[in-house]
């Protein structure tokens, strides 16, 4: 009975996420109320999921603070610039352009940053340029595929890399070797598959063609500007001079947002509740009450399947499966909670290697781009879409779905047991 009850209210949580017409923490804070009720999850197990998420969680909100405090200091308003005027007049150059910088900000400050505040930057482009809705939808499709797909190299790219990360036992720059070449082929198949999507060049709306340069102002950065670049860097440097010491990014993540935090206050560049609305509160509420339904499931079945479907052994047909497992499960139940899932089944057979964990990482990762509520950075980037009017109709995404995850799905973990020859 447990078993049935704790998989209806997932199917109908995530039916509803899929749907998309209700705040997200509306459909899953009753359902896990539901599932602290009846019992489905015990309070020790619920304050074990959440204590294992709170790292994630503070690294997401901190982040996303920093963000807030890049986009007051025009940050993201100059990059919308440079993209402008490095694309001039052609589409090409514009996707190009876009999948750099999508790369860049999720390298380093995350898919969520990509899907929060890159994405309005999207937006602001191709309602400037006037294309017309299915060339707009390519650079749209584009951001969130990448947020996805070129969010495995740097443990702070993704949360789910975070929630992994420590059981690999790998210091930060030994993740980012191996995980370096199965990126890189994940967001080549994806930019290849879009360029093939977008046309060489488009008329100008006068009949000439435009140059961006003569329409775009050139990029200045303020003080503030560059004191967020320079943290930023810092912040990477600290990544790698630390993780082998036992320091959570997520607490350096942290003190750097206090500090940038404090500073755009001190000098009012910006008001706590901006960034205290940054920080996303009702959606972190969103990922714990999902964390929990999620694990009501996992008590009552799921976990045992998942433990019963994981193939043994770190070949490449090994890994090939577990990515695709990971993959199936990331859009059934969402990437994170579905990272927590293999991640205990993993646990709890002895058989969690850096290999196998890694392979989960790239079917968490790549695989949520076959659906809206794959990824929790896919559900932000619809959001601020559909907020916008500017979200490309569903046969768009599906079709860009299915002609790039499952390539890069499969060659990303080809180009893992590759690397995993040379460096173990």
């Amino acid at each position: 009975m447990a078993t049935a009850a704790s998989l209806c209210i997932l199917v109908v949580v995530l039916g509803l996420l899929q749907w998309g017409r209700l705040p997200n923490a509306l459909v899953t804070v009753p359902a896990a109320a539901l599932v602290m009720v009846f019992e489905l999850v015990g309070l020790d197990a619920a304050l074990d999921t959440l204590d294992r998420l709170a790292p994630t969680l503070t690294f997401l909100a901190a982040i996303l603070v920093i963000g807030e405090v890049a986009r007051v200091a025009g940050l993201f308003g100059a990059l919308g610039t440079f993209i402008e005027r490095s694309a001039g007049n052609s589409p090409r150059r514009l996707l190009l352009a876009v999948a750099a910088a999508a790369v860049v900000v999720t390298a380093v400050m995350s898919l969520d940053a990509t899907a929060v505040l890159f994405t309005p930057v999207v937006i602001h482009i191709v309602a400037k340029r006037g294309a017309p809705s299915s060339d707009a939808a390519v650079p749209l499709l584009t951001t969130a595929q990448l947020a996805n797909a070129s969010s495995g190299w740097f443990p702070v790219s993704n949360l789910t890399n975070l929630l992994v990360f420590s059981a690999t036992g790998l210091t930060f720059a030994g993740f980012a070797l191996r995980m370096a070449l199965p990126t890189a082929v994940a967001t080549a198949v994806v930019v290849g598959v879009m360029l093939l999507r977008t046309p060489r060049s488009v008329p100008a709306p006068s009949g000439a063609a435009v140059d961006a340069r003569e329409v775009s102002p050139s990029v200045e950065l303020d003080g503030l500007a560059r004191l967020v670049i320079v943290t930023l860097v810092a912040l990477v440097i600290a990544f790698f001079a630390t993780s082998g010491q036992g320091i959570e990014p997520a607490w350096l993540t942290a003190g750097c947002a206090v500090f940038l935090a404090l500073v755009a206050l001190i000098t009012r560049r910006d008001r706590i509740r901006s960034l205290v609305t940054a920080a996303s509160p009702w959606f972190l509420v969103f990922v714990c009450a999902l964390a929990l339904v999620v694990q009501a499931a996992v008590d009552h079945g799921l976990g045992d399947a998942a433990q019963q479907a994981i193939p043994d052994g770190s070949g490449l047909a090994a890994l090939l499966a577990i990515a695709v497992i990971a993959a199936v499960l990331a859009n059934l139940v969402n990437n994170v909670p579905a990272t927590l899932v293999l991640l205990a089944a993993l646990s709890a057979t002895h058989s969690a290697t850096p290999a196998r964990l890694l392979a989960v990482l790239i079917g968490v990762n790549i695989g949520p781009n076959l659906t809206y509520t794959g990824s929790l950075a896919t559900i932000l980037w619809r959001k601020l879409a559909a907020a916008a009017q500017t979200e490309p109709r569903q046969w768009s995404f599906y079709g860009a779905a299915l002609l790039t995850t499952p390539p890069a799905l499969v060659l990303a973990t080809v180009a893992l047991w590759c690397t995993l020859q040379v460096f173990g």
